[in-house]
This record gives C-alpha cells, sequence and structure tokens, in this order.
C-alpha cells in the first residue's frame, strides 16, 4: 500500500506544472485612430465635444440639468426588474464559481447506521436470534488536480461570471439610456401639444373672424367651412399626440420597476439643445463599454474550455479512504478495537472512444472561434453607433438652424397673407396654405430638438456612459463569498419620487 501512495504522490509532483489547453489572449481588433465624424471639415459640434471625459463619470444624466429626469434614472438601480434578473443571473454565476473551486478539495462524507438482522434455524445449523450491527463510517475522497482540470473549470467560471458582472452594466445603462430617451420624447410631444394647443386658440379665432365676415357678407360659405375643417383637424392631431404621451409614461413608470398607474408625468418641456457630449478616441471603446467586456470574458471562458476539453485524454487519479467503528454491541461501539479502515489510489483512462474526445475538442476550438468573431463584431458595432449618432448630432444641429429659418419664413408668410385676407384681397384658402405650412413647420423644429436630445442620449450609450473596464470585479474578488454584487445604488434613490 506504502508503494501505491508512492506511486501516486510521484505522478502528483510530476505534472503539478503542466498545463494543458491554449493561452489566453485578448482576440485583436484593429480600431482606427480617430472617428470619421472628426476629420469632417467645420465639424463645429466635434470642437465643442472635446471637454475632459470625466463629463461622462457617474450619473451622467445630470448633464442635462432636469430634477425629474435626475430622480427617475435613480430609480432603475434600485427597482427595475431586468436590472434584478442581470443581477441574479450574476449571483448564480458567482455560486458556479464556487461550486468549481470545491473540487480542489476532498469529500468528506459519513452514513451511521444501525442494522438488526434475524437469522432463522434452519440456516445452516447456525443458532437462531438477532444480531444488531452498530456503525460509524467516514469516508474521504478526492481527486488531484493533476492535469489543472479545476483550476481551468474555475477560470471558465470565473470569466463567465466577470461576463455576466458586464452584463449587469450593460443592462442598467440600455435601461437608463432608454429611460431618458423616452423622457425626451415625452417632453418633445408635450411641446407639439403645447404648440396645437395654441394653434387650435388661434384657429378658433379664425373661425370666428370668418363667421363675422360670413355673417357681414363679406365672405363665402366655403371659408368658413374650410376654418372648421381645419380647426377639427388640428383638434384630431392634438388627441392623437395623446396616445404617444401616455404610452411613453407608462414606458417610463415599467423602467422604474413601478406599474403605470402608478406614475403621472407633468408637464414636460426640453430647455434646449443638448450639452456637448465628449468621444474620446474609438481605441477607448474597448475599455468604456461593458457589451464589449462581456463578449471579451465569453471569449476568455471558451478559451479555458478547450483546454478543460484536452484534459479528457489524460487518466485521472481518485484517491480513496474509509474509517470508522464497528461493532455488534453498543456498548462496545466507540472502542479501538471496533476501528476499520481502508485506503488505496485508483486510476482510470479511457482507451478507445472512436474519436469522441478529439471532436469535443474541434467543439470547443469552433466555439471559441464563434465567440471571437462575436467579439470583433461587437467592438465593429459599437464604432458604427458612435459614428451613427456623432453625424446625426451635427447635422440635426445644421438641420435646426436651417428649420428655425424656415419658422421664421413661414410666421412672417401667414401674417402677410392674414392681413390680405381681411382686406379682401385673397381668399381663405390662401391663408389656410400658409397656417399649415406653419403649423408644419413648427411641429418639425420641435421633432429636430427632439432626435439632437435622443442622438446625444443614444451617443452616450454607444460610448459605454462613463462605464470603465476596471470596474469589472477581479478574479479574486469573485470568488471571494464575502463579495457583494457589482450594483452601486444611490442610497437616496430609494425614496425618490418623480
Amino acid at each position: 500500500m506504502r508503494l501505491k501512495w508512492t506511486l501516486a504522490a510521484c505522478a502528483c509532483l510530476a505534472t503539478a506544472g503542466c498545463v494543458i489547453g491554449p493561452k489566453y489572449t485578448r482576440p485583436p481588433v484593429q480600431a482606427p485612430p480617430a472617428y470619421k465624424e472628426s476629420q469632417v471639415a467645420g465639424n463645429a459640434e466635434w470642437k465643442a465635444a472635446n471637454p475632459s471625459e470625466g463629463a461622462l463619470r457617474g450619473k451622467w444624466w445630470e448633464l442635462f440639468g432636469d430634477p425629474q429626469l435626475d430622480r427617475l434614472e435613480e430609480m432603475v438601480s434600485v427597482s427595475n426588474q431586468n436590472l434584478k434578473a442581470a443581477e441574479a443571473q450574476y449571483q448564480e454565476a458567482r455560486a458556479a464559481v464556487a461550486l468549481n473551486r470545491a473540487n480542489y478539495y476532498p469529500t468528506i462524507t459519513t452514513n451511521p447506521s444501525i442494522n438488526s438482522a434475524y437469522t432463522p434455524r434452519n440456516m445452516g445449523g447456525r443458532q437462531s436470534g438477532t444480531t444488531t450491527t452498530y456503525t460509524l463510517p467516514a469516508g474521504a475522497t478526492w481527486e488531484p488536480d493533476l492535469w489543472h482540470r479545476v483550476r481551468l473549470s474555475v477560470e471558465n467560471a470565473t470569466a463567465s461570471a466577470q461576463a455576466s458582472a458586464a452584463d449587469i452594466e450593460n443592462v442598467r445603462l440600455s435601461m437608463q439610456t432608454m429611460l431618458a430617451s423616452d423622457y425626451f420624447q415625452l417632453a418633445g410631444n408635450d411641446m407639439q401639444q403645447r404648440l396645437l394647443a395654441d394653434t387650435i386658440a388661434g384657429y378658433e379665432k379664425a373661425l370666428e373672424l370668418t363667421l363675422n365676415r360670413y355673417n357681414g357678407g363679406v365672405a363665402a360659405k366655403t371659408d368658413v367651412v374650410q376654418a372648421r375643417t381645419q380647426l377639427e383637424s388640428a383638434r384630431a392631431q392634438l388627441t392623437d399626440l395623446g396616445i404617444a404621451r401616455a404610452q411613453f409614461e407608462h414606458a417610463i413608470a415599467v423602467l422604474t420597476g413601478r406599474p403605470p398607474a402608478e406614475l403621472s408625468l407633468a408637464v414636460v418641456k426640453i430647455q434646449g439643445p443638448p450639452p456637448p457630449i465628449p468621444a474620446g478616441l474609438p481605441s477607448d471603446l474597448l475599455q468604456r463599454r461593458p457589451d464589449i467586456a462581456a463578449a471579451e470574458r465569453q471569449v476568455a471562458a471558451a478559451n479555458a474550455e478547450i483546454g478543460l476539453a484536452k484534459t479528457a485524454f489524460y487518466p485521472s487519479l481518485l484517491l480513496s479512504a474509509t474509517a470508522g467503528l464497528e461493532s455488534t454491541s453498543f456498548l462496545n461501539w466507540i472502542a479501538w478495537p471496533s476501528r476499520f479502515f481502508s485506503a488505496g489510489p485508483a486510476l482510470s483512462q479511457t482507451l478507445f472512444d472512436f474519436g469522441r474526445r478529439k471532436a469535443q475538442v474541434r467543439e470547443s476550438e469552433a466555439a471559441y472561434d464563434a465567440l471571437a468573431a462575436t467579439y470583433r463584431q461587437t467592438v465593429l458595432s459599437a464604432f458604427q453607433e458612435v459614428e451613427d449618432n456623432l453625424a446625426a448630432i451635427r447635422q440635426l444641429s445644421q438641420e435646426a438652424v436651417q428649420q428655425d429659418a424656415a419658422v421664421k419664413a413661414a410666421e412672417e408668410s401667414l401674417n402677410l397673407e392674414t392681413d390680405l385676407y381681411k382686406g379682401g384681397t385673397v381668399s381663405y384658402l390662401n391663408v389656410i396654405t400658409t397656417q399649415t405650412i406653419a403649423l408644419s413647420n413648427e411641429i418639425t423644429a420641435v421633432g429636430i430638438l427632439t432626435r439632437r436630445m435622443v442622438s446625444s442620449i443614444q451617443l452616450i450609450g454607444a460610448l459605454g456612459g462613463g462605464w470603465d473596464a476596471s470596474s469589472l470585479p477581479s478574479p479574486e474578488s469573485i470568488r471571494s463569498v464575502a463579495t457583494p454584487s457589482p450594483t452601486p445604488t444611490a442610497p437616496q434613490a430609494a425614496n425618490a419620487k418623480p
């Protein structure tokens, strides 16, 4: 027996430094030296968007200076159910790490028993009677980590847990940007409703004027019908906007973790153009986007999976031992002469599996290649999202200036046409046409302002919202049972109300 234990110990020492599987390196990606938008001639928006990146740290939504938005955003980390689901999945991933780490240590079991057996008289001349056996065994089994199976499984689970932690921040950022986008679209809707309400008031006065002119024999009946048609059409538009506002309000309620019936928002107004957003360099995205970090950690987990598949080609050694006390007398049960024990190693090796292990290795390698490609595609998509929103912000800024000029021209044209109608020079159809053009231009101006706000929020999301990969939990902290979930929550948010 000593020879067996000696051989087993020698095997452990001889293979302790053997590492199975490929060494992990982050899949290479090529980041452009600068964003395309930074090279556009005369891009004033880009120049304004180069302050310190500290502006995006922490509560990025405070850049917009809206207290009601601030309170709503605080509720996301407290009550959003998608975020809570992501946090639970992270705790599940951490439990998987602990489960795999437990394989470093032996499994100790016990199975105490008291067994009574009756022996009949006709059993080979034995004396009949009842015999009671008292057993108190303890067993231990341990598989030494000869080929780093345990280490690789822990690496796999740890990388998966880090990916899950990044998923939390990705969900958090997604919910926060979605809430802010819905909020400013609701604000744009409110501004259009106020615009329509003012327009309706003007149309009512115009209808009254037309009726007076008709009653005075100055205007035709068709002028009255046209004025009333235009008024009712504007009222229908206003009612239709109420549907969209209700839906935005309901979406915001759900994002803050409440039923729609429990949230009512006061009328909101966009106070001005969006603030400048610091974009930084394209290479920064590799560290600032939680979805990129999650994709990279999944590649690392797949790399460890290749090593695990390759360990199947090597033998496994199981060390087991059993000891305990056994007696037919209760009084002599806990006594040294009642002891028993057994111990020894067991070595197992698969000799023929007809290509099963090779297929598992190929499967793991293919999974790694797929995840590496997904990681690169995630990076490319991130570059695209930033470029899309930078271009949108720049061109919407230019469009806003052009649209403001169109609004002023339409207002001037409306004043001229109204004066001509009052003087009896033109028909009321000219006034209606000009009023429609003026209203359309004003609504378009509000829509452009809303799109500028939404594009700025989407740019913040595309840039990672100020998050950084350095905030991911380290492997050591994930393996620590005392480490809390990486979900910092503002203390005051629990009682926040819109």
